[in-house]
Formats: C-alpha cells, sequence, structure tokens
C-alpha cells in the first residue's frame, strides 16, 4: 500500500457518533494515540481520518468497528479503544464478533467480555469442567465466572450456584467469632453478594438462598460433600493451602463445573504456601482442567491499576535478576 499521505471519510450516525466521539473527542483522540501518525477529526456526521496511507487505512477499520461495537450497544470508551485496537493487531477477528455478544443482560446493560483475553477465559470456561482464572485484580475473572454461573442456572444447564472462599484472616474458625453466621462470613463474602446484587434481582437472591439454589459460604463448609449440577466458584484460591485446594477440587459432582479464581501475587495464607501456585504444577497435564492467565492489558478498571501493575511486575523481574 502507498506511504503517500491520503484523507479518509467514515460516515456515523447520528446515536453511534455520540458513543464513539467520548466526552470531550476523547475516544477518537486514543485513536490517534494508537496511531501517532494520523489525524482523526469528527464534523458533523462524518470523521476525517488523515495520515500516510497504510496507517490511515489501518486507524479507519478500527473506527468503523468501534462505530459497529457502538451499534450493538457497547460502551465504547478509550480503554475500549486500546482493547480493540490490540484484537485487531493479534486476531484475524474483528472487535464485534469478539465483545460484542454478552453473557448476560440485566435491566439495561450487559455483562460482556471487554478484551481478548477475558473473551478467551469465557470461551474456556464453556469448553472445560475445571478452569482456573489466574490474574491481577480488576481483570474481571470472578464478576465473569459469576455471569456466566447465573446464565447456566438461568438456562437451567445447573440446579444451583455455589460461591465460596477461604476465611483467611479468621483461619477457618468462624465459630469463635461473634455473631450468626451471617455475621461472621459476611466480611469474607461480601463482594460475592454484591456482585450478585447486579446480576439478579436483588429481591430473588433471598429466595434463592432460603431453597439452597444459591449457597454462598466459606471453603471450610464444603468439605465431606458431593456437588452434582453445580456451578461452583472458589474465589480468592491463592489463600487455599494445598490440602484446601485437593479438598475442593474433589468436591467435583456429575454435571458441575468449576471456576477457580486467584492472583498468585497476592497470597496471604500463613507461611506464604499458596494451594493455587501447587496446583498449577500439579494438575497442568489433566485433561478436561484448564488454566487461564489473564494480565494487565485485561485490566478493565482505572487505567492507573494496569500501570500500578505493570509497575510492580516491571519491579519484580528487576528483583529476581539482580
Amino acid at each position: 500500500m502507498s506511504k503517500e499521505p491520503v484523507s479518509l471519510r467514515v460516515d456515523v450516525d447520528d446515536v453511534s457518533m455520540i458513543r464513539v466521539l467520548g466526552v470531550h473527542d476523547r475516544v477518537l483522540k486514543q485513536v490517534e494515540r494508537e496511531f501517532p501518525d494520523v489525524s482523526v477529526h469528527a464534523r458533523g456526521n462524518q470523521i476525517t481520518i488523515e495520515g500516510e496511507s497504510h496507517k490511515a487505512h489501518q486507524a479507519m477499520e478500527l473506527i468503523t468497528q468501534l462505530v459497529d461495537l457502538a451499534k450493538t450497544g457497547v460502551e465504547v470508551d478509550r480503554e475500549q479503544v486500546t482493547h480493540s485496537a490490540r484484537i485487531a493487531r493479534e486476531t484475524n477477528d474483528a472487535p464485534t464478533d469478539i465483545l460484542a455478544a454478552p453473557i448476560l443482560a440485566r435491566g439495561g446493560r450487559s455483562i460482556r467480555p471487554k478484551t481478548l483475553g477475558q473473551k478467551r477465559y469465557v470461551d474456556s470456561i464453556d469448553s472445560h469442567t475445571i478452569v482456573f482464572g489466574i490474574g491481577p485484580a480488576g481483570t474481571g475473572k470472578t464478576y465473569l465466572a459469576m455471569a456466566k454461573a447465573v446464565a447456566a442456572l438461568e438456562s437451567k444447564a445447573v440446579d444451583r450456584i455455589i460461591l465460596t472462599r477461604p476465611a483467611v484472616e479468621a483461619g477457618e474458625r468462624l465459630g469463635f467469632l461473634p455473631g450468626t453466621l451471617s455475621e461472621k462470613i459476611d466480611p469474607y463474602l461480601r463482594p460475592l453478594f454484591d456482585a450478585l446484587q447486579e446480576m439478579m434481582n436483588p429481591e430473588l437472591v433471598p429466595k434463592l438462598l432460603a431453597s439452597g439454589t444459591l449457597e454462598v459460604a466459606p471453603l471450610a463448609y464444603m468439605r465431606g460433600r458431593t456437588l452434582n449440577k453445580s456451578f461452583i466458584i472458589l474465589d480468592e484460591a491463592q489463600n487455599t493451602t494445598a490440602e484446601q485446594m485437593k479438598m475442593f477440587l474433589t468436591r467435583l459432582g456429575f454435571d458441575s463445573r468449576m471456576v477457580i479464581t486467584g492472583d498468585i501475587t497476592q497470597v496471604d495464607v500463613p507461611g506464604g504456601h499458596s494451594g493455587l501456585r501447587a496446583v498449577v504444577d500439579i494438575l497442568k497435564d489433566v485433561e478436561g482442567v484448564h488454566f487461564h492467565h489473564l494480565g494487565a492489558s485485561d485490566i478493565v478498571r482505572h487505567q492507573l491499576v494496569s500501570d500500578i501493575v505493570d509497575a510492580y511486575e516491571r519491579y519484580d523481574a528487576a528483583k529476581e535478576q539482580r
């Protein structure tokens, strides 16, 4: 393709133009950051891309994809530009093919993967019985797993959802804490409840809890059980011991699936001997078990969170080389 400068135009409808521009044209400015030698301007219902031919055509293709995403209801922001550009660079798929299909729809909003890594993670949950989602905070590993669990329950693929966490701070000895069981476990399981409130009718959650269709309990309460036709999520798995991890995995029953999530850089278990770290080596060759690693590029929180994670990874790498 010629390197001569060109001027390209994309026509956009009113609604999509508002979504694609972003506040103070932030979305289009992010496109320019992805393609430093290209300038992008909007006037009326037209976006103009100017620059060296090859880069300008790439930028035009990205903008076209962003417009298509906006038409499907995806919220287009600066992070979405970065994720879409990465998909275009690393795959032959269009961002709309990867990011447009919702896992769950609630109250006018949809829960869907926002990055290539998240999409592959969600797909791995569909194709494997046990999936480990390993990555830093903000990568959506627990939130997306919970959305898949709710979708499975609604489609009757499972009869119940079981959400669990190790209560590390209490040493799993919850009987020594004051109050009812609910009051004892609340600090450890509240994040899971908060996510459920977003994904399900809040008035329905207590009824599902009462009927046993939905269970949220500390990891210690899984011992001695066989969990059939269930979608089971173990969160904060980096804080399990090797014995607890083995105990949990062997709870798997017929027609069930498990998702285990955690961040191996945030281990709080006494002694630092994480069951999540150990299981990566133990089960790496077991068919039906999949380990999916999410990274800083999959963080969908504030951009600064991704920058912080990157900085810590560079620091740790440099320290290991000393």
